[in-house]
């Protein structure tokens, strides 16, 4: 089977889909591993580490004598017209967002595995691309506010005198909310959390972190998700968050519900209430944002406050980043792949036909189905 890795070219995307530690046992067991010629650069793994690991690297295209390509942004329509009929591919497609990209995959004929399908259930843990990107944001984010915050997140009792610690509020209790949580908790802030979900208090105090609990009706969904909420219980939440954000130093927001637009959690009014010198961090600003009026990739000025739409927020730690990645795409690779070493797409396996969106010229998610079909 030849497997074929793309050099990511979005801008701002520094991961790569595969490393030299996951590219080893596919060689290993067979398969002929070829690598775009500077995919891993941005991960800051040469060329040379792939051909240590028994990939071949190749200046040339990629995508059009590849079984499997691996990728980690979606492809562009131009990129999928160049797949040959059958080939898989698996990396993040971002369906809702760029149907242009899953009707080109569609026409050619593809077989396209979404990793933000991927079915929250145990055996596919270890396939869970948004959970392992998760953890890199949220430690991302917190970073990102300790250098622009003016003071120190720790305690410091001096013989100057005592400087107390950072406030800091975490909106969201997920993957990155957590994580977000325990690097302001490692950095000596004092911590406060929310979550629809009451079911998460135990984890953020497991963080020692302090739970807000706004008394308003639990938001539990499917797979461990958060649902939408209506508007009333939406304006309802942010009467009674405001306190709470006007009295952080930092505020963090991380709130996401999987293909639909981010929930806004905080106006602009609340953010206006914050002292001057605060920090806000929206982490969800690429779906839209907690933060009213934020935009990914900049940076803006609220009252006194910082507010910063983060974007490509795995990308800007892509070591780590691409390391975990590459081992969910490794994982659900395997998955693939039959006991005489060949290609073999099973789609009654939950998890392989949970994460497919394209196969045999059809779309076979339904929400992406419907959402062509209306276009």
């Amino acid at each position: 089977m030849r497997i074929a890795v793309r050099a990511e070219d979005r801008p701002g995307e520094r991961r790569v889909a595969a490393v030299p530690d996951t590219v080893g046992p596919l060689v290993r067991a067979g398969h002929d591993v070829v690598v775009a010629a500077g995919a891993g650069l941005g991960a800051l793994l040469a060329d040379d580490a792939y051909r240590d690991a028994g990939a071949t690297v190749s200046a040339g295209d990629v995508l059009g004598t590849a079984d499997v390509l691996l990728h980690v942004r979606p492809l562009l329509p131009e990129h999928a017209a160049g797949l040959r009929p059958g080939t898989v591919t698996i990396g993040f497609l971002s369906p809702a967002a760029e149907p242009a990209g899953v009707r080109a995959l569609r026409e050619a004929g593809a077989t396209a595995f979404a990793m933000e399908l991927v079915p929250r259930i145990s055996r596919a843990q270890s396939m869970d691309a948004l959970t392992s990107q998760a953890l890199v944001a949220g430690y991302r984010s917190v970073l990102e506010a300790a250098t622009r915050l003016p003071r120190f997140f720790p305690l410091f009792m001096t013989a100057a005198g005592t400087v107390p610690p950072a406030k800091v509020l975490v909106l969201g209790a997920g993957v990155a909310g957590l994580q977000a949580i325990a690097t302001a908790r490692r950095l000596g802030a004092v911590v406060q959390a929310y979550d629809v979900r009451p079911s998460s208090a135990d984890e953020v105090r497991s963080m020692g972190a302090t739970f807000v609990d706004l008394g308003l009706e639990a938001l539990e969904g499917s797979g461990g998700y958060a649902r939408e909420m209506g508007e009333e219980r939406a304006r309802r939440q942010r009467e009674l968050l405001a306190p709470y954000v006007a009295r952080a130093d930092v505020l963090v927001t991380t709130a996401a519900v999987p293909g639909r637009p981010a929930p806004l959690l905080v106006t602009s009014d609340m953010v206006a209430a914050m002292a001057p010198g605060s920090v806000v961090v929206d982490l969800a600003a690429e779906s839209g944002g907690n933060v009213e009026g934020v935009v990914a990739g900049e940076e803006s000025r609220v009252g006194g406050a910082t507010v910063v739409g983060l974007r490509d927020a795995a990308s800007a730690l892509p070591v780590d980043a691409s390391r975990l990645y590459a081992k969910n795409v490794a994982n659900l690779l395997a998955l693939l792949v039959d006991d005489d070493g060949g290609l073999r797409v099973d789609l009654t396996d939950e998890v392989l036909a949970g994460a497919c969106v394209t196969h045999d010229g059809q779309v076979r998610h339904e929400p992406t189905r419907l959402q062509l079909e209306g276009a």
